[in-house]
């Protein structure tokens, strides 16, 4: 089955719900059973397609979801979180303990970073950040007790491409757990599994939903981690209420379309702004003169609307002026809807492996490029550029 016709179809039954296209949303908290013997059958066998026991720990409208995000991503089972970190959470503390030691890529998402070293630390738990670029060279980073090699490609904020499969290869060889951020592609342009990866987190937030109303999380993996995993989802107890996952169904179903014309957005923005004299790089893996090009042609086959520019320096009120005109692009924290975003960012001030290459780079921007014309984009920002240089 096609990938459009997979996602059009994962996790519908309508034979089996009176002919309705869409699955029922089901509020549950108690879920009753008739007899003690098939109480005692439905929590033996919770996890499993099909049985529910308590509203916690899904409902028929969740099992829809997950099933559909695991055809997607070509996992074997899935588990809805309430939010993308929550899913990031509950991923890395299915495997670790007191002792551990975690391998953590230098360009992860900031609170990814920050549920190591403030939350992990506290309980024993080392993290070593590494260079994104660093491929097979991960082998001499891994110690006797590293758990965990979490990856997140590309980046966040500067996008560099990582080499999952021969990252995963020396992983495995020393018994460790691959886990990556795939929320960049959420399943469309890359597919975790078949380079190697154990565990895929996603902020479903962003493309799954598409629509800047939902948070949430969602994670995938193969049978062999199932039970591990959702474990740990359950005994952090952030699921997911059944509106927000109707909600992501439905964002679901067109996330295709939506994701195709994200690429073509934002590769045209990118494109435009390499020639902008106030632009010194364009962070997009999908330009041929970014480094990470050639290995993202090899393992993706598109990209996202988001991606980052390195700037000349300006003064801060230069920025201001740029930024606070701007009629299409808003200044938020999120990415992935159907609407334009930007940011002032700063990836000098949060990375360790690679501080020094960023740390004498200009101000950098994080720009969403979202399903408007791309050519009211392009004016927008252009007349941005002017409000820059005339405040410079």
């Amino acid at each position: 089955m096609k990938q459009d016709t997979l996602i059009t179809t994962a996790g519908r039954d309508p034979e089996n719900n009176y002919g309705i296209v869409n699955p029922p949303v089901y509020h549950a908290s108690t879920i009753v059973a008739p007899t003690l013997e098939e109480f005692r059958e439905r929590r033996k066998h919770r996890w499993e397609p099909g049985v529910f026991t308590y509203g916690r720990q899904g409902t028929p409208t969740h099992e829809a979801f997950e099933v559909a995000v695991a055809a997607l991503l070509g996992g074997d089972r899935a588990v809805a979180m309430g939010s993308g970190l929550a899913a990031i959470n509950a991923a890395m503390l299915a495997y670790l303990k007191s002792g551990d030691h975690v391998l953590m890529v230098d360009s992860a998402y900031g609170p990814a970073r920050s549920f190591c070293d403030k939350f992990l630390g506290r309980f024993g738990v080392e993290t070593t950040y590494y260079d994104p670029l660093i491929g097979a060279g991960i082998a001499e980073l891994i110690q006797d007790n590293t758990k965990i090699v979490y990856t997140e490609s590309p980046g966040s904020l500067t996008f560099e491409v990582q080499d999952i499969r021969a990252i995963a290869d020396e992983a495995h060889k020393r018994g460790c757990v691959v886990i990556i951020d795939d929320t960049w592609s959420s399943g469309m342009f890359f597919k975790p599994f078949e380079h190697g990866v154990d565990v895929s987190v996603i902020a479903a937030t962003k493309y799954i939903v598409g629509h800047s109303d939902v948070m949430m999380g969602v994670i995938t993996t193969t049978d062999e981690q199932w039970q591990r995993i959702r474990q740990s989802a359950s005994d952090l107890g952030a699921n997911s209420g059944p509106d927000d996952i109707y909600l992501a169904l439905r964002g679901l179903r067109t996330i295709g379309v939506r994701m195709r014309q994200h690429h073509i957005n934002g590769l045209k923005l990118a494109k435009w702004l390499q020639a902008r004299p106030e632009v010194v790089e364009v962070l997009h893996p999908g330009l041929p003169e970014n480094p990470s090009h050639e290995l993202w042609k090899r393992d993706f086959t598109g990209a996202s609307g988001l991606f980052g520019v390195v700037l000349k320096p300006y003064r801060d009120e230069a920025f201001a002026a740029m930024l606070d005109g701007l009629k299409l692009f808003g200044m938020g924290a999120s990415w992935g809807g159907f609407e334009s975003l930007i940011l002032l960012t700063d990836p000098a001030s949060i990375r360790v492996a690679t501080h020094d290459r960023w740390k004498d780079v200009g101000p950098t921007l994080r720009i969403h490029a979202g399903l408007e014309d791309a050519d009211d984009l392009i004016e927008d920002l252009e007349k941005g550029f002017e409000r820059l240089n005339a405040n410079a």
